[in-house]
């Protein structure tokens, strides 16, 4: 009873699971397919390697996808113009290197951020919390892992509340876009 418990939870961690009877790729009635006919086999059929980072097997030594983005230093990036150009590269590199984000989501997301800073002070920071909470919705549909910083970003811009720190927000996602064109 245990080895069948343990096999089965090896399965789900793998994905590898046997096919059921009835369904096309399966045993019994519909097919008895040979090795390499079935469910498994999808990623080399593509030639990926597609539970894989290319800096080792997932969860390896070499793996990196638990520790997130670096920070970006928002009273840096108010003071320092170099700087804001610099997070922009990294965050697009992390987008190419991460993630399959389309310029349509980001220029989405930019136009919404366009709209935010030209509302009047008093609104701005419910705007951006908004913004904030799409951006949050759109990392998290399309697995944009790359564009965490810039959640948590501004989140940092939402608490301080700053009109600087709004507009700078606002030439990070602009440097952003150009980049990634």
């Amino acid at each position: 009873m245990a080895e069948i418990e343990e096999k089965k939870a090896e399965e789900r961690r793998t994905g590898d699971r046997p096919p059921r009877e009835g369904r096309p790729g399966g045993g019994g009635p519909r097919g008895d397919r040979g090795p390499g006919e079935g469910r498994g086999d999808r990623a080399e059929r593509q030639g990926g390697d597609r539970g894989r980072d290319a800096r080792g097997p997932r969860g390896g030594p070499g793996d990196r996808r638990g520790e997130g983005p670096p920070e970006i230093d928002l009273e840096k990036l108010i003071s320092d113009s170099l700087y804001l150009d610099n997070q922009a590269h990294v965050v697009v590199s992390r987008m190419r290197d991460m993630d399959s984000g389309t310029k349509s989501q980001l220029r989405r997301l930019y136009n919404a951020v366009r709209r935010a800073t030209r509302t009047p002070e008093g609104e701005r920071q419910h705007e951006f919390v908004m913004v904030r909470a799409r951006l949050a919705y759109t990392i998290a549909r399309h697995s944009l892992r790359s564009l965490d910083a810039l959640e948590r970003l501004l989140l940092q811009v939402t608490r301080k509340n700053d009109a600087r720190g709004y507009e700078r927000f606002r030439d990070l996602f602009e440097a952003i876009i150009a980049y990634n064109e």
